[in-house]
């Protein structure tokens, strides 16, 4: 007898019990799942929250006891549930404890037992937004300061399907700001909405006073760009070494799919950024370049007589002489300095909050990942790597990875007013 009490002990499973998501907060009605691994099933799943002493049941589930003759192999259990004040009226926004407790349908009957502090939280957050009249442009950018009150975890700006975070004011003063962007391919009726958030699921938007002036909006060019088997040949063998088969084919592939992967890899070094200001003078044109290519112009690429792909260019394309120095726009921190596709060897300078200047075509590189640079210090040569088909800078900003239009960093009066007026940006002269 205990030799077979010892084998039923011994053969006796130990739940495995996941509960997602990893909430921190319920809410009227939060929605979980408890996910439960146990080769022999599950006597009993029950969820409760503990509160000032009492506690209050969530959600349970039952089965038959089987502590001798119990099941193998049995598969995993899920089961979806909500917890928060609609299924317990008594909890109160404040501090609790949710407790998971699931029992094994063996000999042993373990139970595995987990908690997790949350905070009950009904009610959403409240948001002011700054009275300013906020002039929006395709292309460009833009900032808002804001203030949130109550419980929030999360706030910013959302354009359309693009996010911008929020960041605490720099000169320590109470409240927050975001620079967001409006990109060049937003729909123009686009409201842009300030938010906060919370992990109960509950979420606040307000609007802020913003005008689009038509006359000015910016009209990007279309372009046809004839392509010789010169210049196919030099982009393919760059950068697509390896490959084989229709030449054509293989540079169509290069512009657009290696494109789509480069700006990605540009975008996502957003969050390589810092929180503060690393600048504090208008950002510089690279001395005595010419512009050649605009932000946001359309291209056709033409190739005998036909047209076989087409793209957009998200920057400038400056030349002045072969192998020139390329100056930082200004001041800031390398978070990237290596060869990428198209735009050949290239450096991505960050001067925080998500603003990052890139430059691109290098024969040079001349920094490396976390220096440091200064405003007009050279970081490489100017070249014609990746694809460029004569030597020049390709130079363009992003914001929180989108894209943006470098002209109004040029401009200290912009700064200025969009930027200095609103928030502390030590140091700064126009």
């Amino acid at each position: 007898m205990a030799t077979a009490v010892a084998l039923l002990l011994a053969l006796s499973a130990m739940p495995v019990v996941h509960l997602q998501p990893q909430v921190t907060a319920l809410g009227v009605a939060t929605a979980l799942t408890l996910q439960v691994s146990d080769p022999h099933g599950i006597r009993e799943a029950v969820v409760s929250v503990e509160q000032n002493g009492q506690r209050y049941s969530a959600w349970e589930t039952k089965q038959p006891a089987r502590r001798i003759f119990w099941q193998q192999a049995v598969p995993d259990s899920v089961w979806n549930f909500v917890a928060g004040t609609k299924t317990m009226p008594q909890l109160k926004d404040g501090k609790a404890q949710l407790i998971v407790e699931v029992t094994s349908n063996d000999f042993r009957g373990k139970t595995v037992r987990l908690e997790r502090d949350v905070m009950v939280v009904t009610q959403p957050p409240v948001l002011t937004v700054d009275s300013d009249q906020h002039y929006l442009y395709l292309g460009m950018a833009d900032l808002v300061t804001f203030n949130v009150a109550g419980y929030w975890t999360e706030a910013g700006v959302r354009v359309g399907d693009e996010t911008f975070r929020s960041w605490p004011m720099p000169d320590g003063k109470p409240g927050l700001f975001s620079l967001f962007a409006f990109a060049w391919n937003m729909p123009p009726g686009t409201v842009p909405l300030v938010y906060a958030t919370n992990p109960a699921g509950n979420e606040v938007t307000a609007a802020m006073a913003f005008q689009f002036p038509k006359k000015e909006q910016p009209k990007y060019r279309v372009r046809d760009l004839q392509l010789d088997d010169r210049f196919v040949q030099k982009v393919i063998g760059e950068l697509d070494p390896n490959g084989s088969g229709d030449p054509i084919a293989r540079f169509v592939k290069i512009n657009s799919e290696m494109r789509r992967a480069n700006n990605k890899t540009l975008s996502d070094l957003r969050f390589k950024t810092e929180g503060r200001f690393l600048w504090s003078q208008p950002f510089l044109q690279q001395h005595n370049s010419k512009v050649e290519s605009s932000f946001a112009d359309e291209r056709n690429y033409i190739y005998q007589g036909k047209k076989i792909d087409q793209q957009v260019h998200l920057g400038y394309d400056l030349s002045i002489t072969q192998h020139v120095g390329v100056e930082a726009s200004n001041d800031g921190r390398v978070v990237y300095a290596a060869p990428l596709g198209i735009y050949g060897n290239c450096i991505v300078v960050d001067h925080g909050y998500g603003l990052q200047t890139i430059y691109g075509h290098l024969s040079e590189i001349a920094v490396h990942e976390g220096d440091i640079v200064k405003r007009g210090q050279i970081m490489g040569k100017s070249g014609q790597t990746g694809m460029a088909g004569g030597d020049h800078i390709h130079f363009s900003m992003q914001l929180e990875g989108v894209q943006i239009d470098p002209k109004e960093w040029w401009d200290g009066h912009w700064i200025k007013d969009h930027v200095a007026k609103r928030v502390s940006l030590a140091g700064f002269s126009d």
